[in-house]
């Protein structure tokens, strides 16, 4: 039931933010010339504890490949109300997708994640690809991904 509420608070934080303390932040994440197809990227959170906490957002339309963004579809089961309405087309290789959100002002310096599963067609699925903790001090640092994304930043 906690893991429940806390999703309802990280969803709501997203579809209403007049009811929460949010701000806008933008999610940049810059892609390899890794030489395949458009990857599916989702991004989602965790709690302190590593307990799934949400769904921010999901690159790529056919729901055939979400078992392949293997960390986001363990905590999920593949749920796919986890991502309605938060979906965009794949990413091209060497290509940038950035997103701004209205994030919960209660994810930051509180022991959030943000973590970026990556797939590419007859290419290795990449879970966890980035993993950044969620802190104000963190903001316009870029990590770098372990295999198709160059690097990753968010800005607040």
């Amino acid at each position: 039931m906690k893991s429940l509420l806390a999703t309802l608070a990280l969803s709501t934080a997203l579809t209403i933010p007049a009811l929460a303390s949010a701000q806008p932040v933008t999610l940049k994440t810059t892609l390899n010339n890794y030489g395949g197809d458009g990857a599916y990227l989702a991004l989602y959170v965790t709690d302190p504890s590593g307990a799934y906490a949400g769904s921010l957002w999901m690159a790529g339309g056919k729901s055939k490949y979400y078992e392949h963004l293997r960390d986001w579809y363990r905590a999920t089961g593949g749920d796919p109300t986890q991502i309605n309405g938060i979906t965009g087309a794949s990413v091209g290789a060497g290509r940038t997708l950035e997103i701004t959100l209205d994030l919960a002002d209660a994810l930051f310096d509180a022991g959030y994640t943000l973590h970026i599963d990556a797939a590419v067609e007859d290419m290795r699925d990449s879970p966890n690809e980035v993993a950044v903790p969620l802190t104000t001090e963190g903001a316009g640092t870029p990590v770098p991904g372990r295999r198709y994304v160059s690097d990753f930043t968010y800005d607040m």
